[in-house]
């Protein structure tokens, strides 16, 4: 179950990337108050029949290993209850419980 999440995370994130320089042209193009009206109508029109994945708003972090949306450490990429095994076992280099 967790491939088929993190598949649909990670065709998320490619669409994002694939539209993220139409998007953000648009969205400038909307927020203009010196262009025309009706201009700013026609962009915002296009920028809604962009797909909807194409939203960087619709990318979640996920753990790579169960798949968890919830409590991810950015730079392992794991959540935190993987990680707390992997540090606890001792695949993780340079992670050791603390004790003071």
């Amino acid at each position: 179950m967790e491939e088929k999440r993190n598949s649909r995370d990670h065709k998320r994130r490619l669409l994002a990337a694939k539209y993220e320089l139409r998007r953000k042209l648009y969205k400038a193009f909307c927020k203009d108050p010196f262009l025309p009206s009706d201009m700013r109508d026609k962009h915002r029109y296009k920028l809604s029949k962009l797909p909807r994945n194409s939203s960087f708003a619709r990318v979640r972090n996920r753990c790579i290993s169960t798949g968890r949306p919830r409590s991810v450490y950015k730079f392992f990429r794991i959540s935190r209850i993987v990680f707390r095994g992997l540090a606890s076992r001792g695949p993780l280099m340079g992670i050791k419980k603390s004790s003071w």
